[in-house]
Order: C-alpha cells, then sequence, then structure tokens
C-alpha cells in the first residue's frame, strides 16, 4: 500500500518533541485509516558537544546552559512537566540525567534496521523524562533492547563500532538542508512542516490538507472515454 511519510526531526533530551509526538499520536487518531501514514524519526541535536555527567541535575545544567537562577530553571521545568500532564505524559525532571543523546540516536538508528523505530523513540523519551535514565548509559540501552526483543548484545557491538554514526549525521546534516532551527520539526510529505509541539488543532489541519493533497496526486485520472469497449467482471461489452 503506498503510504505518505512524515518525517520527524527531535532530540531525545527535548520535552516539546515527546510533547509533540502525543499531539501527532492523536492527529493521526482522527483517520479512519491510519495505516495511510508511514512515520520517520530523524536524529537531531540541541547541543551537541554536551559532555554527559551524572553527578548535576537538570536544573542546575539548565541554569547554567540557559544564564537562569536555579530558581527560575524549576519553574520552567514545572512548567514544562504541567504542558506535558495535559498530553497524558509523566515527566519527572528532577530525575532527569544531563546525557549526551548521540549513542541515544544510533540506538533508533538500530532499532530502526530491526523495524522497531517507533518503538524505541517512545521508550528513549519515556526513559528519559519519566524514568530517570541515563540515555548515553550502554547499559541503559541494553535494557531498552530487551523490553523491543532485540539482541541486546549485538545492538551493543554495532553502537561500539559506530555503525550508525553516519546515519545520525546524515539526519542532522539533512535537517539544515531544509532549514530546522529547532525541534520538534515534523514534515508532511515534504510539502508542509510543524515547527515546536504546536495546538493540537494544527496537527489534525496539517495532516488532513497534506493527505488530501496526496491522496490527489497519487488517484489515476482517466483521459479517455470509459465508454469506450472495455472487460470487466461482468464480461465485455
Amino acid at each position: 500500500m503506498e503510504q505518505m511519510k512524515i518525517e520527524i526531526w527531535s532530540d531525545i533530551m527535548c520535552p516539546f518533541c515527546y510533547i509533540g509526538k502525543r499531539k501527532l499520536e492523536k492527529s493521526l487518531e482522527t483517520l479512519p485509516n491510519k495505516d495511510r501514514i508511514e512515520i520517520e524519526w530523524k536524529s537531531y541535536q540541541l547541543n551537541p558537544d554536551l559532555q554527559t555527567d551524572t553527578t548535576i541535575s537538570i536544573n542546575d545544567y539548565l541554569a547554567k546552559h540557559k544564564g537562569m537562577s536555579i530558581e527560575q530553571a524549576r519553574q520552567l521545568n514545572k512548567q514544562v512537566t504541567e504542558m506535558a500532564a495535559i498530553e497524558g505524559l509523566e515527566y519527572n525532571m528532577d530525575k532527569s540525567v544531563v546525557a549526551n543523546s548521540f549513542r541515544a540516536h544510533m540506538f533508533a538508528h538500530y532499532a530502526k534496521k530491526q523495524g522497531k523505530q517507533l518503538e524505541a523513540e517512545e521508550l528513549l523519551f519515556q526513559s528519559y523524562f519519566t524514568d530517570g535514565k541515563n540515555v548515553d548509559d550502554l547499559e541503559t540501552l541494553k535494557e531498552l533492547a530487551i523490553k523491543l526483543e532485540l539482541d541486546k548484545d549485538d545492538m551493543a557491538a554495532a553502537l561500539e563500532r559506530g555503525d550508525f554514526e553516519d546515519e545520525v549525521k546524515m539526519d542532522i546534516h539533512e535537517a539544515r538542508q531544509i532549514g530546522v532551527k529547532g525541534v520538534p520539526f515534523f514534515v508532511y510529505d515534504r510539502k508542509y512542516a510543524i515547527s515546536g509541539a504546536q495546538p493540537q488543532e494544527l496537527f489534525e489541519q496539517t495532516l488532513i490538507k497534506a493527505l488530501s493533497e496526496w491522496s490527489d496526486n497519487n488517484t489515476i485520472q482517466l483521459v479517455a472515454d470509459q465508454n469506450a469497449p472495455s472487460c470487466g467482471p461482468q464480461g465485455c461489452d
């Protein structure tokens, strides 16, 4: 079956990416036949130079990175947590680990090769925002591989060899090429884009518009008289 593709650039440590994921999923629930849509996740890094540090809190990191007080960082994370709750997500920001996301993106590409990309993205977000796991830790990724019924040792070996480094870098390069300035960034059929965790209505409207145009472009247009001699299920005439 032909499918319309939605590509999503995101970073594991981006709180709005998980929220945006839920908004997209809810918009897809409005379709009578969701199997007409193909979802592809793309890697992006908000801070590629970030050093994983399990000794500091996410509030400390945010305060230093954004040039704000610890209390301001706490309030910002509280606001994000409340936004997530509206979408049915549980954020435990005080437990979040300051971690570079490159290895997690490699894991997602490994899972994609095994046909488990969508499930892997959900587990990575959940691990980071809800469970407070270190997504840069190989043992954490092994646990996720087991949940996905993937070969954890094969996955670990692949990541240690750097098998998917080029795929992650290509996604990031492609993001620059199409003008991605921040994430989440949703691209519908390479025609329409949504930047950020926008209101639910925009996701639904964009989906309907893009799918309608895609369907029109994938429908055969008759250019001859249908009454010309032909054969059908009931015979020839």
